[in-house]
């Protein structure tokens, strides 16, 4: 192949990279929500409180990566 059919490649395939693109930023634009309209459910924020988890949801837990407490690693 001669460096002018590359050339000739490269600029057909940035060509459709383009119409791609374009075609998608369309599709995104259709799905966009109204504004002012609430966001779905699974793309609410939710918030997560500051203060520290009950020790007690630890209890019986073995770390990863490190193996259970009362064992050693090999």
């Amino acid at each position: 192949m001669s460096l002018q059919d590359d050339l000739t490649a490269v600029r057909r395939s940035l060509d459709e990279l383009v119409r791609s693109v374009e075609q998608l930023e369309k599709d995104v634009a259709r799905q966009a929500p109204a504004a002012g309209s609430r966001p779905p459910e699974k793309s609410r924020m939710v918030s997560i409180p500051d203060t520290p988890y009950d020790n007690a949801l630890w209890t019986d837990t073995d770390d990863e990566g490190l193996g259970a407490r009362d064992r050693r690693a090999p």
